[in-house]
């Protein structure tokens, strides 16, 4: 078990206990696990009640970034957890190329696809993902998806939510308890404009240009050949310093765009799907 290092209240404690619990019932476990904070906790979770009876499971693609591939090898090492890593083939599924509004069904439908091969491999495992309560409040079609594979989202089932992931990950001890959000590359591009892997590794490329230089929350949406930046809106004063926005110009041209622009809101998770909402409805 993962020796706790700081203390939790007794709500908290006794939601940990209860996922613990709920992890432990299905005795054999197959772990969507992309390295961000809420499937790393379930693969850590899994890991810990089950052992080599829990197996996390990566889908590579052209939509992650090979930073995040990366990370997700190291964490699955630091958790001690059997690691795979599947390729898939989103891409090649027009449903998800040509990205419709619900571009995420026809990517976890492909996820999907092989983690029930892998689970029957695995004894049948229970294919598990990191899905929190507070993903159910959201656009998320790949949830549709998962659930008609028979996909269990132990965190979504027992309502814990995103901040309590991370003061469950915190009191364990995990370094990436506080690693921002990074959904998907493919959610970088409006509904409707086609995705190629080559636009996917143009935005990879940008944002992580931008990330080794310490703007670790950052999305670089792709507009067909314009780049537009958004990051907290109190460091967008920091991105308009001489040097730095000359040099930024000049990376982003050479890397394909034609245009690089900044977005005065700053950041906002999920800014795309206000597209979505319905004409005279608040955003």
């Amino acid at each position: 078990m993962f020796r706790q290092l700081e203390s939790l209240t007794a709500a908290d404690q006794g939601q940990l206990d209860r996922l613990r619990q709920r992890i432990r019932q299905f005795g054999r476990v197959c772990v969507a696990y992309s390295g961000g904070v809420d499937s790393a906790l379930v693969a850590a979770i899994a890991q810990e009640q089950l052992a080599e009876a829990a197996l996390a499971v990566t889908g590579i693609s052209p939509a992650l970034a090979p930073h995040l591939r990366e990370e997700a090898r190291l964490q699955a090492q630091w958790l001690g957890i059997a690691h795979q890593e599947v390729l898939t083939a989103e891409l090649q599924d027009p449903a998800y190329a040509s990205n419709p509004t619900d571009r995420c069904y026809a990517c976890k439908r492909e996820l999907h696809r092989h983690l029930a091969e892998i689970s029957r491999a695995a004894a049948g495992a229970q294919v598990l993902d990191g899905v929190n309560h507070d993903d159910l409040g959201d656009h998320r079609p790949g949830i549709d998806a998962a659930r008609e594979a028979g996909v269990c989202s132990p965190l979504a089932e027992l309502q814990i939510d995103k901040a309590s992931v991370r003061r469950f990950s915190k009191a364990l001890g995990f370094p990436w308890w506080d690693k921002p959000a990074q959904p998907c590359l493919a959610s970088r591009f409006p509904y409707g404009e086609g995705i190629t892997a080559s636009r996917l590794s143009r935005v990879a490329q940008a944002e992580r240009w931008l990330q080794q230089r310490g703007f670790d929350r950052v999305r670089v949406r792709s507009q067909g050949e314009t780049a537009r930046i958004e990051v907290p809106a109190a460091r967008l004063a920091e991105l308009m310093q001489e040097d730095l926005r000359q040099e930024l110009v000049q990376v982003f041209l050479q890397l394909g765009f034609t245009a690089v622009s900044l977005d005065l809101e700053g950041l906002v998770s999920g800014k795309l799907n206000r597209s979505l909402q319905p004409i005279g409805t608040d955003v």
